[in-house]
């Protein structure tokens, strides 16, 4: 016989954390438990608002419309909105028993404030040492000062750059001129930095910096081709769609000797933790970009390794279903 529960959730987030110009004061989400006699699967949609196609309430109703299938045993394909899909599918993939249950929960330390902690944080670090940055939150200036300290301060260091598509071709090639061609090639990528796709292909012809797609990949006119200068293509499985979509375009991407790296959209940490397993299991020896849970004050059912914050059960969540 089957069984579905539906969670909604609202954790607080730190007060620093803001998205387009938008401060996100808490993370809302819903999450899923679906079971089939002795077995159970969990799943987090978490819409991230200004980045997902769907708000959280079009999510919901479109998911509890899938359950309502689902449970009767009526043929029920994923639905279209990708943070449903992806959410659902994780459920099944446990109920399934097809989630590995290995995980990789390294990941690349998030400067999203002092770089002197993310300084001291990166020096007690053992073996390699990858870091992420967002840039075009201040002046180009000041943050291709910021990068070219950290990287002439760590020797090991590669760095991660994320732009988010705000620069101008001029305000990239700002950036650039205050990191050195010695230092250049310790930048892994830097995400989409320009506003147009063909703006950032010249940024790294012209700088020798290697880029990184991001939103491109989840354009419709979008394809995975091996270019000059393009190094990575970042999967954010919650803005993206189904487990099913997450292995094509990883497997087409490797295909073209491209690395993909799995990464978060700020989801909790019962998320954050399938994510490490998706990533142990389809990108193994890529680091994935999930340090995001020290943005929020409290873990979500299931607890990340090592992490101290609180952890809600769902005893402590509004009852959907």
């Amino acid at each position: 016989m089957r069984q579905a529960q539906v969670w909604r959730y609202a954790l607080p987030m730190d007060a620093g954390v803001v998205l387009r110009e938008r401060r996100l004061k808490q993370r809302d989400g819903l999450l899923i438990c679906l079971r089939e006699g002795a077995h159970c699967g969990w799943g987090e949609i978490t819409p991230l608002p200004g980045f997902s196609l769907e708000t959280l309430e079009q999510a919901q109703a479109v998911a509890l419309a899938w359950i309502a299938l689902w449970l009767r045993e009526q043929p029920a394909p994923l639905p279209d909105a990708p943070a449903v899909a992806f959410g659902l599918s994780c459920a099944l993939a446990e109920l399934a028993g097809e989630l590995p249950e290995d995980a990789d929960f390294r990941c690349a330390p998030l400067c999203a404030g002092d770089p002197d902690a993310l300084f001291a944080a990166l020096v007690a670090t053992p073996g390699d040492k990858i870091a992420k940055m967002k840039v075009s939150l201040y002046e180009a200036v000041r943050d291709g000062l910021q990068a070219s300290m950290l990287l002439e301060a760590l020797p090991d260091l590669r760095l991660r750059l994320d732009a988010n598509r705000a620069w101008t071709l001029e305000k990239a090639r700002q950036f650039a001129r205050y990191i050195s061609p010695a230092l250049r090639a310790r930048i892994d990528f830097i995400e989409e930095p320009c506003q147009t796709r063909d703006a950032s292909r010249q940024f790294a012809q012209e700088t020798g910096i290697a880029i990184a797609w991001d939103e491109s990949v989840r354009e419709a006119d979008f394809r995975i081709v091996a270019e000059p200068g393009l190094a990575a293509l970042v999967i954010k499985p919650t803005l993206t769609g189904s487990l099913t979509q997450i292995h094509s375009l990883i497997g087409q991407a490797h295909a073209q000797g491209l690395t993909a790296v799995i990464s978060s959209s700020l989801e909790s940490s019962l998320g954050l933790t399938q994510l490490a397993r998706i990533a142990a299991w389809l990108t193994p020896g890529t680091l994935p970009g999930l340090d995001t849970l020290s943005l929020m004050r409290a873990q979500l059912v299931r607890r990340w390794p090592g992490s101290a914050l609180p952890c809600l059960e769902t005893g402590a969540l509004e009852v959907v279903l």
